[in-house]
């Protein structure tokens, strides 16, 4: 139902989505963690590329990735703010990190980003074509009706739309930086260069063009029905 409040990190309230354009657009937003989510997420790809040129050692530079995560850590904790994606930062980098101390090349650093983006681009690609697209289920989470988003027309092309949009960037993030790591250790640099770049700024680059496409729309959320009255 309209007008009721929805608590929001920080102990502040605000009103609860009326539109599904506005669920979606706070769901994204949720989680992908904002701005500083983003930021969060260029700053170690910034940091390698820096350790990089700096020294052209990989542990150097993935050690300086790390650190900066953790700075990243203890700040959110200190300001008692979700570490959820300081910690898959952490996490990533951490496998990335072993698998190339193991193979001592440092364009694998890289590997972990990019299977994880295939592997996005595959599910996303699929959902698709099955006409079941992944951002439906953000909708369809927040209406308690898991499904019910495919019944309306404008919902669901609004969900491919969507879908898609995020799936051209995975797809775009393999077809640059996939040859850039066949291609050999020589072109690590570049490899870098191309993380940073096809990371926040690409994301920021979505963000604007789903915000454009939300904004358009005015989908109202379908009311909660009343409990019946007691007899």
């Amino acid at each position: 139902m309209t007008g009721r409040l929805d608590d929001v990190p920080g102990g502040v309230q605000e009103a609860a989505p009326t539109t599904v354009e506005e669920v979606v657009r706070r769901r994204l937003s949720a989680a992908l963690g904002g701005w500083r989510g983003m930021l969060d997420s260029a700053a170690p790809a910034l940091a390698f590329l820096i350790g990089w040129l700096l020294t052209s050692d990989v542990l150097v530079s993935v050690g300086a990735s790390v650190a900066v995560l953790l700075v990243a850590l203890v700040v959110r904790a200190a300001r008692r703010e979700t570490v959820q994606h300081a910690l898959s930062g952490i996490l990533t980098t951490a496998v990335a990190a072993f698998i190339a101390s193991r193979t001592g090349r440092a364009q694998d650093v890289f590997l972990p980003g990019i299977l994880i983006n295939a592997g996005l681009a595959v599910v996303f690609a699929a959902s698709m074509v099955a006409r079941w697209p992944v951002v439906g289920f953000v909708v369809g989470a927040v209406t308690e009706d898991p499904t019910g988003w495919r019944r309306d027309r404008g919902v669901l092309a609004l969900c491919q739309k969507l879908t898609g949009l995020l799936l051209a960037g995975y797809v775009l993030r393999v077809a640059v930086q996939l040859p850039l790591y066949l291609a050999g250790p020589e072109h690590t640099t570049a490899l870098a260069v191309a993380k940073l770049v096809l990371g926040w700024p690409l994301l920021a680059l979505g963000v604007l063009v789903a915000g454009a496409l939300l904004l358009r729309g005015r989908t109202p959320l379908q009311p909660e029905e009343d409990p019946a009255p007691r007899t």
